[in-house]
């Protein structure tokens, strides 16, 4: 069994969304893909989850995947921010 993963909850966003993901995701989303974005088709086609996966296996991909991609972030657009503001 998979410890569970004990990590700040992120999330990926583009710097010019003025929406929280975490506390009002469908007005994030609607401007996100309004503006072409698409950054949850985005991330899903960039991580490694599978149904294969525990749960806490599953959030330790999605957190690499975002990790990579705010890295590997040539545009400058892409940040991770966190529920708690961190």
């Amino acid at each position: 069994m998979t410890e569970p993963f004990d990590t700040p909850e992120v999330m990926l966003t583009t710097v010019d969304n003025p929406f929280d993901p975490f506390t009002d995701f469908d007005a994030w989303n609607s401007y996100d893909i309004r503006l072409g974005y698409n950054t949850c088709a985005f991330l899903d086609r960039v991580s490694q989850v599978s149904d294969d996966l525990s749960e806490s296996e599953q959030q330790l991909a999605l957190h690499q995947a975002i990790e990579e991609i705010v890295t590997e972030n040539v545009s400058g657009m892409w940040v991770k921010v966190t529920r708690d503001g961190r």
